[in-house]
């Protein structure tokens, strides 16, 4: 049975670093990210990795793994997001998120579920969304 997770993610850590630039302005950084989650999903710290492709100062693509470890739907355990995003010049970020198959834990195991999120630079917390069944 699929069920509809809703809440918000507050991010408490944004370390990044700049991993490469081309001569025209396109650069590589990688960040590291800790996120706290409420809602449907309720995990304290989470750790989360992002390898991001600047095109501009403003406009680029992401991709990011995290590791949740917490409660969703009042069960326990931890999994792996992955994520794909793209922000643009007026701050927005999208974002899609999935369950890494197989990554569920505890009483997570067999967790799959996909959904995803829109932020606003320089706001520290966004509404999440996705469709998740334990199978």
């Amino acid at each position: 049975m699929t069920t509809h997770a809703t809440g918000t993610f507050t991010f408490a850590n944004w370390d990044e670093t700049n991993v490469g630039e081309a001569g025209d302005g396109t650069r590589l950084a990688r960040a590291t990210v800790t996120n706290s989650f409420s809602g449907t999903l309720e995990a304290e710290r989470t750790t989360c990795e992002y390898a991001i492709t600047y095109f501009t100062d403003k406009t680029g693509v992401c991709t990011g793994y995290e590791l949740v470890t917490g409660t969703l739907g009042g069960r326990t355990g931890s999994f792996v997001l992955v994520q794909h995003g793209s922000f643009g010049e007026d701050g927005e970020i999208r974002c899609s998120l999935e369950v890494v198959p197989g990554s569920g834990t505890g009483e997570l195991a067999g967790l799959t579920g996909k959904g995803g999120f829109v932020a606003m630079a320089g706001r520290p917390t966004t509404p999440y969304s996705f469709e998740y069944d334990l199978g």
